[in-house]
């Protein structure tokens, strides 16, 4: 009795909306569930060059049927995966939407759903791209150009990495006498989940107030298979990065399109967020300190304390 992949995992998605499976987890359920099937494929196994002689063998080869199979299982209704690896499928009968609606439901009550986001964007920074960052609050700007004038004008988190981290010196003064610059400007924009729904609006928000740094970044908790197309080609037009965060474990959390470095800064844009921001003024205060002091002291920044 011969397993019919996509109709079973159509099946176990179907059965359990809104949860989440890896092709493994998959895999795995089919194991568990349907034995006769698994081990019927296993004596089928035995005139393949590597036949499957045992569970885990069956399971690697389940796993790499059902991502052969992608296009397959996502032409079932109401069928979709993530954009991050490993891709995670799940069956939801809501639009794009709602999907957005709830997702932020899900994280706070309050207005602001990504507040959470931003100490874990923070850990991953640091403890992997070995990135200082800094929280912008918007609700400390002046908003001297009115109710809406600052729309789109701050990014979340903004980070300096040190590029003379570990030099000599004496290296370190030869480099500044021949106008090396010492650090890179990072701005990150944080949402919840991207999807069809918003992938446009988001990304061009992130062009608004992230272009002005070095490395300009789009960052989510999940994101949409489906959006990724749309994603590549923006991303690549306009250098935009794309990280998928991992609230759960930041450290597992994937730069899926690295930023495209942009050489020169937007000065003209960092002296216009300076003058309407507060915690922006004073991450610039603290970039200037680096350059006067050659060090950086980790209170200044937003880097969580791991209990």
């Amino acid at each position: 009795m011969a397993i019919k992949l996509s109709d079973t995992v159509e099946s176990v998605l179907k059965q359990n909306p809104d949860k989440y499976y890896t092709a493994r987890q998959l895999a795995e359920w089919i194991w568990n569930n349907k034995k006769e099937e698994c081990l019927a494929k296993m004596k089928r196994s035995k005139a393949n060059v590597i036949p499957l002689t045992s569970p885990e063998l069956l399971i690697n080869q389940l796993v790499a049927e059902i991502s052969s199979q992608k296009k397959t299982i996502l032409s079932k209704p109401n069928i979709r995966c993530t954009a991050d690896r490993p891709r995670k499928y799940y069956f939801s009968d809501k639009t794009d939407v709602q999907e957005i609606t709830d997702a932020e439901k899900g994280v706070r009550t309050n207005s602001h759903p990504e507040l959470d986001s931003y100490p874990k964007l923070c850990e991953y920074l640091f403890n992997e791209l070995d990135i200082y960052p800094k929280r912008i609050d918007e609700k400390k700007s002046s908003n001297s150009k009115g109710t809406n004038g600052n729309k789109w004008l701050h990014p979340d988190i903004v980070g300096l990495k040190n590029l003379s981290d570990g030099w000599d010196p004496d290296v370190v003064s030869c480099a500044e006498k021949h106008a090396f610059n010492k650090t890179s400007l990072w701005s990150f924009e944080v949402k919840i989940k991207i999807n069809l729904s918003n992938v446009r609006e988001y990304f061009f928000q992130t062009v608004s107030n992230s272009s002005w740094a070095n490395f300009s970044y789009l960052v989510a908790q999940s994101i949409d298979e489906r959006a990724m197309d749309e994603l590549s080609i923006l991303c690549a037009g306009h250098n935009i990065g794309l990280i998928q965060l991992n609230s759960e474990t930041p450290s597992e959390s994937q730069i899926l399109i690295p930023a495209v470095e942009k050489k020169e800064l937007d000065w003209d844009m960092i002296d216009r967020i300076t003058k309407e921001n507060s915690d922006f003024r004073n991450f610039i205060n603290l970039i200037t300190e680096f350059y006067q002091t050659r060090k950086i002291k980790e209170r200044d920044w937003d880097i969580p304390k791991i209990n």
